[in-house]
């Protein structure tokens, strides 16, 4: 049931935002790899939003699929319920294939933006995350933590952005997997 009512918000979520646009000033990266974007990531901050509220140790696991889509798990632990939620989804390449540019959906057709605004370019070891609007963001990084310099590129980019950093929710990554 859990699992269901977490699956149910983020499809509201996507209800709501069900756009794929990029706010405006903001450019994706370039010279994207998505094979070397597969695997996981983890969540270390995030704007704060009703379908992850209250998650700790976020985690996503993008995998290529045979019809070239992604499936996408997100996984979070509630510690208010003792319990893993999960919701799977898909999504596809918007536009150039080397843009970094993705449409997600956990919940029938609608989708919503998924647009690489940072990346670390070399070993995609960290990224920086935009939805359809500025109340969107993500950092990830393929590691629990993130350095300090790179924690404060990565803030600093956002807020050149246009990103109101302060309210970032920095995510605890403690649990065992």
């Amino acid at each position: 049931m859990c699992a269901l009512r977490f699956l149910l918000l983020c499809g509201s979520w996507l209800l709501l935002v069900a756009c794929t646009g990029l706010p405006e000033g903001i450019t994706p990266v370039s010279h994207f790899q998505l094979d070397r974007y597969l695997g996981k990531w983890y969540e270390i901050a995030r704007l704060d939003h009703s379908f992850e509220r209250g998650l700790s140790d976020v985690s996503a696991q993008y995998h290529l699929q045979p019809d070239g889509s992604v499936k996408v798990i997100n996984r979070g632990y509630s510690a208010e319920k003792d319990t893993w939620k999960e919701a799977i989804g898909k999504a596809f390449l918007i536009g150039e294939a080397t843009q970094g540019s993705l449409k997600v959906s956990f919940f029938g057709p609608f989708y919503g933006g998924y647009h690489i605004a940072a990346l670390d370019e070399h070993y995609y070891r960290w990224s920086l995350v935009v939805g359809p609007s500025r109340d969107y963001l993500w950092i990830l990084s393929r590691e629990r933590s993130l350095p300090t310099g790179v924690r404060e590129q990565l803030l600093t980019k956002a807020s050149e952005l246009g990103f109101d950093t302060s309210r970032l929710i920095w995510v605890v990554q403690d649990r065992p997997e």
